[in-house]
């Protein structure tokens, strides 16, 4: 489309409409697949073109990409690449050659060494010129389909993503039996259920497929067993994925320290086995909940199901999308048996003609005749009398074709043959008139036959599970150690002179206690600042209930107070403060428990500082009278005198008695 840049207000309104231009070719010409067949343009061009070279040998893809390009002129790269996708798909393409290999993620030979022709199946379920509208290619020397009028959901068989302007498109593949049968449930308005099957296997969780529209997700893992102690073997792999950046994602993650082993092989070839060696001392089970966490043996998948209908992309869910299909089928199977009612309505007429102009001898009365239209008027004159026999008026057109007949024919005429092809042309009307009465049995029966011809070797591939994602911290390797330098307040993996704190990884977080009151969660690292003589640095573990006990001082001199308290929800590098938040404040005792009886038996003895003119300078503390709350909670107040010390009762110490 072109405009005239005196209709334009200014450039930006220029450049707009040109965008819109550009914006609607790529999602209609290019990116969105048509809902009535399933197919990108240059996808059914080659399909036509692969059509229209048709003899039942294999031609060479480069010839094919030739004839291509008299429809889709957009080189002959993008087309050649468009015909492996869709060779690769094993449904519509019968391919010989090096095709590449969607396991190992290897290219197809050139154009030039690989050859193609229609399989059975597209033979009969994607090509009918009678019922195709035809449109003028972009040259106009040819014409070529503007919808191939597919009887069948190819769309939600072989899948399908495109990337637009401002839009994109990602519909999953479905097994063929199983859109067969559900093809059928919608003529028999029966309910039913579609998910996807990848031709990688796999086991899906889909239970937030959404019917693939956008927001929905779906979850595919590799199928990992183990043969034996310290080895595991990939049999499928994740949709989207191949065997090479499988083993890329794995040795990534040994490298990281998020998983540990201690070699990995490829013995790929028809199918995936991909052998993963474990070092000594660790468990299958543990390693291979960590390739679900840290490498590519779990995806998760995106659909968006996105397709041009009435002129425009619309978003329909797969449900959606096979109910119009199978209608649009049902549709088709009817525009078939009209056309062929028609023409077997044709062809009884003619035989009925041709029968009674041979057994009357009606070609004879032309033999006088001196002008073409005596001949015909003879002819007709002498069909006369039977046209009561005929179902339609007797044409000009009729009248000419009986002119046409051979003398050989005439004079090998068998009126017992004659009758035997007409009875059978009728039995032929009959049936066909039953079915478009009955057109939706039909139709079914259409289906059925469809799955028995083709569905015998395309079983589900893709085990449907449902699984909870692995918890990452739970399985990551502690392949390093924490340490801690608490005179100048660092803490890493990286500290390796300073003291040992505990075994960690390099995706674990760290929670740290100071002195003056204050709480922070970060992430490990080599070497981080935790604040100067911490009273606590560990891995933060947020599936582990701790309890902590704590005595401060509120201020520079303000009275002593006692919590216990639990850390619950919080966000990373964010600094929290366990007192009141007054300048001066210091904790003074600290202790962490892991259950409420450990917590509760603690039993302290508060000595307070001489000089107060007090006879009891030593007071009995325990945590049991102190509720357990939220890192937040103020504190009960102990005492609001000085404190000399704390210290640990003796396991005999009696409040009654006194110290």
């Amino acid at each position: 489309m072109t405009h005239d840049p005196d209709q334009h207000a200014s450039l930006g309104a220029m450049y707009s409409d040109y965008f819109l231009d550009y914006a609607s070719y790529v999602i209609l010409e290019r990116a969105v697949p048509h809902l009535l067949d399933g197919l990108k343009p240059v996808q059914r061009r080659i399909l036509h073109s692969l059509n229209e070279l048709d003899d039942g040998r294999y031609n060479k893809v480069a010839n094919v990409v030739g004839n291509t390009m008299k429809y889709h002129p957009h080189g002959d790269q993008s087309i050649g690449d468009a015909m492996v996708q869709l060779g690769q798909k094993e449904l519509l393409i019968d391919t010989q050659g090096n095709w590449g290999n969607t396991l190992t993620g290897d290219g197809a030979a050139a154009p030039r060494y690989i050859e193609a022709r229609l399989t059975k199946f597209a033979l009969e379920v994607v090509f009918n010129p009678k019922t195709t509208q035809w449109i003028p290619s972009y040259d106009g020397r040819n014409k070529e389909p503007l919808t191939l009028p597919v009887k069948f959901p190819l769309l939600l068989a072989q899948g399908v993503e495109g990337i637009a302007v401002g839009l994109a498109c990602k519909i999953l593949p479905h097994n063929f039996n199983e859109l067969v049968a559900a093809s059928i449930a919608v003529l028999r308005e029966e309910p039913f259920t579609l998910l996807p099957d990848f031709p990688t296997g796999g086991i899906m969780d889909a239970s937030d497929y959404r019917d693939g529209l956008r927001g929905g997700k779906v979850r595919v893992r590799a199928r990992i067993s183990t043969d034996k102690k310290g080895l595991l073997r990939i049999t499928e792999i994740p949709f989207g994925t191949t065997t090479g950046a499988l083993m890329e994602s794995i040795v990534a993650a040994a490298d990281k320290g998020k998983i540990k082993i201690a070699k990995i092989e490829d013995n790929t070839a028809a199918h995936a086995d991909i052998l993963v060696h474990l070092p000594p001392g660790m468990e299958a089970e543990t390693s291979r909940d960590a390739l679900y966490a840290f490498t590519d043996c779990e995806q998760s998948l995106s659909p968006n199901a996105c397709v041009i209908t009435d002129g425009k992309p619309q978003f329909l869910g797969v449900s959606e999308i096979l109910r119009r299909i199978t209608h649009q089928t049902r549709e088709l199977l009817k525009l078939e048996l009209e056309i062929k009612l028609a023409e077997l309505g044709d062809k009884w007429h003619f035989s009925s003609l041709e029968k009674i102009f041979i057994e009357n001898r009606i070609y004879r009365d032309i033999e006088e005749c001196e002008t073409w239209a005596a001949v015909l008027k003879a002819i007709d004159d002498g069909l006369a009398p039977f046209k009561h026999l005929l179902k339609r008026e007797v044409t000009a057109e009729d009248l000419v074709r009986l002119t046409e007949i051979k003398i050989k024919r005439i004079s090998r005429f068998d009126s017992f043959k004659a009758d035997e092809e007409i009875r059978n042309l009728e039995k032929a009307i009959e049936e066909t008139a039953k079915n478009l009465r009955n057109l939706t049995r039909y139709a079914i029966r259409w289906y059925e036959e469809l799955g028995r011809k083709y569905g015998a070797e395309r079983e589900r591939r893709t085990e449907i599970a449902s699984f909870e994602r692995v918890d990452r911290m739970q399985v990551v390797a502690a392949t390093e150690t924490l340490y801690l330098d608490a005179k100048n307040g660092f803490a890493g993996y990286g500290l390796k002179k300073e003291e040992p704190v505990e075994k960690c990884s390099t995706i674990d977080d760290i929670i740290t206690f100071t002195q003056d009151g204050k709480m922070r969660v970060m992430k490990v690292a080599e070497k981080v600042f935790v604040g100067q003589r911490p009273l606590r640095v560990v891995v933060f573990r947020k599936d582990e209930d701790l309890i902590y006990s704590m005595i401060f001082r509120d201020g520079r001199d303000g009275p002593i107070l006692a919590k216990r308290f639990t850390v619950g929800g919080i966000t990373r590098d964010k600094e929290y403060d366990l007192t009141k938040g007054k300048p001066g404040s210091r904790v003074l005792y600290f202790a962490v428990h892991k259950t409420n009886e450990e917590s509760s038996a603690q039993m302290l003895l508060i000595h307070l500082k001489s000089g107060l003119r007090m006879r009891n300078l030593i007071r009995p503390l325990h945590f049991a009278e102190f509720g357990i709350k939220g890192r937040a909670s103020g504190g009960n107040l102990v005492t609001k005198h000085a404190i000399e010390k704390i210290v640990r009762a003796p396991k005999d110490y009696d409040p009654a008695a006194g110290a």
